[in-house]
């Protein structure tokens, strides 16, 4: 029988129906990610009244028993009737998608929240939500679940104040899991008190034994993030460069500082959103920084009329800079909807930097010193790095192979079919080629702890064998010269020991991934291994067991009698079959894909552990001791 297509099988999803029934489009995923996305919607909202100047204070907390709460001191969302909806303008807010003060109308002229779908969708993702709103003298309350009002809005008392209060508990029908981490909220709100200079955020934890409280309250703005972000490094100069400047309805507000590291971690914001892809205002930034720095040097007849201008990647060498500007109607694309595409916001940028920047280097010829002296020392690393590169390339050439002696390579030649194990240690890297699968796999051992290129300059970093085998083994080349299309492996795997030296290890490798071939980490292609802790062996069964809770959760049921417990102190311990069952068998093993959900925490963490800081290390150890999985004593 013929299916009919009629009026009947096109389905309307009404009001907030579409939210539920395809989270993922409005809020990312149902995963953590999505899940944090519902309190930034809601105390984007705070901030946009922040940016007209009618709030100054937000608090959030995490309830006892898991929900949020945000209020804030603004307005209070208006509660009289709205001309198109004949409902309340909260009820309206709450319950229809794109209404808002974003979308014309002179409600904002900069607001901040990426796709504007804001409180709505909040709603409609949470199990209930209550909305309490001071205004007029009054305190007004309604109550909601799953996106439809439970009641009437209603004042319920009075209010000697204004703002707006939203309490929600996310549906659990939706989300993975209904479990809101502190430190992630606490990245963002920092954040956000960094670009929004005076605002003071408040966030606490009421839940059993979590208990915490935290206030962020940045008066001095973009200055005090520098501060902070370059805390696990070394300024090279005491004053940060900092910048201010509104033109029409365009704000430009940047602030810079060199350190004696070597690599630059520039940080880019539009209307708050951390615009991880870049985009006209940054390009401006860098074009802007470029020409300045080469003007004045040759003004000052540091570099002379013969020689090369210093390149970009030269004079961005230790910067660490935020550049945030705040703009109407800002377009966003990319492939994660984070990269500024306002053509104008370029030259605003670029103007206002040439401008202020080159004042501040007349004003301060000190540091304007400093500055050029390290871009010259890093146009000389440059060369260096380029000579060793291309004498690498002259050998490769003249060898009968390229690919590195102690590589064993794999038969496949699809570079989504191979995978390569980094392997600490030649005994393991023996057994862990004579267990592989030779079609599939490639087997590289690591020879001890590769060298920190956290502390290290592009030109000593290429004179490490280490890191030379692996650059040519991945074929995809490092820096500027990456190219993810020319990866040999989709799969590049850490294999470590199950110790203290072993996570070391995978902290160098992942050090050297993160700065010099971040794509990989990106894109998925860099895993770390999980090899068993413990082999439990009762009458004739075997048992790999991957964590204390796993084991004491085995011995629970097998019974702790005639147990032989073996704890696997590295990999070399292992014989290949052992090694090829329980870490390298895609059909038995367990893999950690690595991410970087935000960059700038990454850098921030890498910085701390890696960098030549003690007081920060230490802090982060004695504050994240308790966390720790296994550590061997």
């Amino acid at each position: 029988m013929k299916q009919e297509y009629g009026a009947s099988q096109i389905q309307v999803l009404e009001g907030l129906e579409p939210v539920r029934k395809r989270p993922g489009m409005y809020i990312g995923s149902t995963g953590p990610r999505g899940l944090h996305h519902l309190v930034y919607e809601i105390v984007d909202n705070s901030i946009d009244e922040a940016l007209q100047g009618y709030c100054t204070e937000i608090y959030v907390s995490i309830n006892q028993d898991g929900s949020i709460l945000v209020r804030d001191n603004g307005r209070g969302i208006p509660v009289e009737v709205h001309p198109q909806t004949g409902k309340s303008t909260l009820e309206t807010v709450l319950t229809v998608l794109h209404a808002g003060g974003k979308f014309g109308g002179g409600g904002y002229k900069v607001s901040g929240g990426l796709h504007g779908v804001g409180v709505s969708v909040v709603n409609a993702l949470s199990e209930w939500l209550v909305a309490e709103i001071s205004r007029d003298g009054k305190l007004y309350r309604q109550t909601y679940e799953k996106g439809v009002a439970t009641s009437e809005l209603n004042a319920v008392g009075t209010s000697s104040h204004t703002g707006t209060c939203i309490s929600f508990m996310p549906d659990a029908t939706i989300f993975d899991e209904i479990d809101f981490k502190y430190e992630t909220l606490e990245h963002r709100l920092r954040e956000l008190a960094f670009l929004n200079k005076g605002i003071k955020i408040i966030l606490e934890d009421k839940r059993e034994g979590k208990e915490k409280i935290k206030e962020f309250h940045y008066l001095g703005g973009l200055v005090e993030y520098i501060k902070y972000l370059n805390k696990s490094r070394t300024g090279i100069h005491e004053d940060i460069v900092y910048i201010d400047k509104k033109v029409d309805d365009y704000m430009v507000e940047l602030a810079m500082q060199y350190t004696d590291g070597y690599t630059e971690n520039i940080y880019s914001f539009a209307n708050n959103i951390n615009t991880h892809e870049g985009g006209s205002h940054l390009s401006g930034f860098k074009a802007a920084l470029t020409k300045t720095l080469n003007d004045y040097a040759r003004r000052n007849k540091v570099i002379k009329d013969n020689e090369p201008n210093l390149l970009g990647e030269d004079i961005r060498e230790g910067l660490t800079a935020v550049v945030s500007v705040k703009l109407p109607e800002p377009q966003f694309e990319g492939q994660t909807k984070t990269k500024l595409g306002n053509t104008e916001m370029r030259g605003i940028v670029d103007s206002i930097t040439v401008e202020e920047l080159g004042a501040f280097l007349e004003e301060n010829p000190t540091t304007a010193k400093i500055i050029v002296d390290k871009a010259l020392r890093a146009q000389r690393a440059r060369e260096a790095a380029k000579r060793a590169r291309e004498l690498t390339r002259r050998k490769s050439v003249l060898e009968s192979t390229a690919l590195p002696g102690k590589l064993a390579d794999c038969a496949e030649k699809d570079p989504a079919k191979s995978e390569v194990f980094l392997v600490e240690g030649d005994s393991a890297g023996g057994s862990a080629k004579q267990g592989r699968d030779r079609h599939t796999q490639a087997i590289l051992p690591l020879r001890g702890k590769i060298l920190n290129v956290e502390k290290s300059r592009l030109d000593k970093i290429l004179s490490s064998d280490e890191i030379k085998n692996m650059i040519t083994a991945f074929g995809c080349g490092i820096g500027n010269d990456f190219d993810l299309e020319k990866a040999r492996y989709h799969k590049i795997v850490i294999m470590t020991d199950a110790d203290v030296d072993g996570a070391h290890i995978r902290t160098l490798l992942l050090t050297f991934f993160f700065r010099y071939m971040r794509p990989l980490i990106e894109n998925g292609y860099v895993y770390a291994a999980q090899p068993p802790l413990y082999k439990v062996k009762k009458q004739k069964k075997e048992y790999y067991v991957y964590s204390d809770k796993e084991l004491a959760s085995l011995l629970e049921s097998i019974g702790r009698t005639g147990v032989e417990l073996q704890r696997y102190k590295g990999l070399g311990e292992m014989n290949a079959e052992q090694l090829w069952d329980t870490t390298m068998n895609p059909e038995t093993r367990t893999l950690l894909q690595v991410n970087i959900e935000d960059a700038a925490m990454a850098d921030e963490v890498f910085s701390m552990l890696m960098g030549d800081k003690v007081a920060p290390r230490k802090e982060f150890i004695e504050t994240n001791a308790k966390y720790v999985k296994n550590l061997d004593i």
